[in-house]
């Protein structure tokens, strides 16, 4: 060291050691925006490569017409107009709703997509908004729309929503699921209690029982 210099503070971004430290936090964080631009990347690959598999959602007028006799038959008070234009809107837009979600690959590596980044909206949650949002603009006077939740049966899987119909008046166990996620934008229905393969629930409940069990947790953790 020349006469009369003395050695930088370890405070100083002169010194030695924090030089080294802040290279290593900058290579850090290059690192892992990387990964991410590579994860992005490898998701983009992957939807491209599979979208030449996904058809387009389509629906026949059979499907249209067994969903609307499906809705007349939750009660004598639902109006068959009503049934039938719920019905095709259901279907309709579910293909619509498909197409804005630029959904090309199985729901799952869509919601995968949606997660990282790569994709703005397609989980099972935007389904359900949009869907109730949809048909409540048709201000039915013998429909009303619902939400359901039905939380996972294994570690493995997540919470999954849904939008239900239900005659006015009527809760979600009678009413029809409408869930156009399942199948990337081919709507699936069926009557709420006799879906085989969620267990549904009011959406308030299953929201105020994760909610107890958060607190029920944290308190645990404070004690």
């Amino acid at each position: 060291m020349p006469a009369g210099d003395s050695p930088a503070p370890e405070n100083s971004p002169l010194h030695p050691a924090r030089k080294f430290i802040m290279l290593a936090g900058n290579q850090n964080r290059f690192g892992q925006t990387m990964m991410k631009s590579f994860f992005a990347s490898l998701m983009m690959l992957a939807a491209a490569a599979l979208a030449g598999c996904t058809a387009a959602p389509t629906a026949t007028r059979n499907d249209v017409e067994a969903l609307s006799l499906a809705l007349q038959s939750m009660g004598p008070e639902v109006d068959p107009g009503e049934a039938r234009r719920a019905a095709e809107i259901a279907y309709s837009y579910s293909a619509q709703l498909a197409e804005q979600y630029d959904v090309t690959t199985s729901p799952i590596i869509h919601n995968t997509l949606v997660n990282s980044g790569v994709k703005d909206r397609g989980v099972c949650v935007h389904y359900a908004e949009d869907m109730e949002a949809r048909l409540n603009q048709e201000n039915f006077r013998t429909l009303s729309m619902l939400r359901a939740i039905a939380e996972p049966k294994s570690d493995f899987r997540i919470d999954h929503s849904t939008a239900v119909i239900a005659a006015k008046g009527d809760g979600i166990y009678e009413g029809i699921v409408l869930d156009p996620w399942r199948y990337g934008g081919k709507l699936y229905w069926s009557a709420t209690t006799e879906d085989p393969r969620y267990d549904w629930e009011p959406r308030l409940k299953v929201l105020r029982r994760k909610y107890e069990r958060r607190m029920a947790k944290e308190a645990a953790a404070g004690s």
